[in-house]
């Protein structure tokens, strides 16, 4: 059946004080088989926004790269930073068109202009705003960490460390998920990437 090869993988965002956080672990699988280790989920698309994704990795990389083009076009046409939830309603637009051949991919955008801001698309273009999310076949396992030890007042640290924790119980329980962890920290201030191991 079609639906044993589709990739699985896990994906998080949350908000915090003053910024967003979006991490994603490494692993490709498809089935059983593990595609490759060292793959990046997480994709910056402006200075102030960025994006994490869970299914087919070749879809999102088409998605971003068509969003961030668009969104350079935006600005300098407005002359202003392009906001998150214009960003996220752009992504939703596209793959809404792309409804009857879809885009088979999961995605999380997060980012700073005005407020720290979360949304989450499905590969038919939904947008739903949230605090924090999670999407792929790990989510479930994620979101049980987070809804037990989320609050709106996280310093940056404690939203780091709540992420890597629920990416870590996550890996632990869903064997699509593992092999490192990607994060991508954006404040007001800067855009940073890190990756972990993961032991």
């Amino acid at each position: 059946m079609a639906f044993q090869f589709f990739p699985g993988a896990t994906a998080i965002g949350i908000s915090y004080k003053e910024g967003i956080i979006l991490a994603a672990e490494k692993r490709v699988s498809y089935g059983n088989f593990v595609v490759n280790k060292n793959t990046k989920k997480i994709f910056p698309v402006t200075e102030h926004v960025g994006a994490a994704c869970a299914g087919m990795i070749a879809d999102m990389q088409v998605l971003v790269r068509q969003v961030t083009a668009l969104a350079k076009i935006r600005k300098l046409e407005t002359k202003r930073i392009v906001a998150t939830n214009s960003i996220a309603k752009l992504m939703s637009v596209i793959m809404f068109e792309r409804r009857f051949f879809p885009l088979l991919t999961q995605v999380v955008v997060g980012g700073t202009e005005y407020k720290p801001q979360i949304y989450t698309l499905d590969p038919l273009g939904s947008v739903l705003p949230d605090d924090y999310a999670s999407v792929g076949s790990g989510a479930e396992m994620a979101l049980g960490v987070m809804d037990a030890e989320y609050s709106q007042d996280l310093s940056e640290d404690k939203a780091r460390n709540l992420v890597i924790k629920a990416m870590k119980s996550s890996i632990q329980r869903d064997s699509s998920s593992g092999d490192g962890i990607d994060i991508l920290t954006i404040n007001r201030s800067n855009l940073r990437e890190e990756m972990l191991p993961v032991k």
